[in-house]
């Protein structure tokens, strides 16, 4: 894997992690986990070009394109559009 936002992703991507158990199956951890992270693990299909424009993003931003998919379902939650978010940064930007 060439394109890894993970800055240690280099110095562990040669280990063997073949014998690796799950934080699932590892009850202390797991419960370390949900209590740490507020985040649960899921498995979706996402289009191919949707999922492109956010790796393409977050290259160039040197962000994380999950980071950036979970941020754009916050804003889609909290029911904020793309108009409302580049009116709230015209004011804030207006107002300064």
């Amino acid at each position: 894997m060439t394109n890894n936002s993970d800055p240690i992703y280099n110095e562990l991507a040669d280990m063997d992690f073949s014998d690796a158990k799950p934080v699932s199956k590892i009850p202390v951890l797991a419960a370390l986990q949900a209590q740490q992270q507020g985040k649960t693990r899921v498995t979706m299909r996402i289009d191919s070009q949707v999922l492109a424009v956010f790796k393409a993003k977050a290259e160039a931003t040197g962000g994380n394109y999950q980071t950036m998919i979970n941020q754009a379902l916050q804003e889609y939650a909290q029911g904020l559009t793309l108009a409302d978010v580049i009116r709230d940064t015209i004011r804030q930007e207006l107002h300064h």
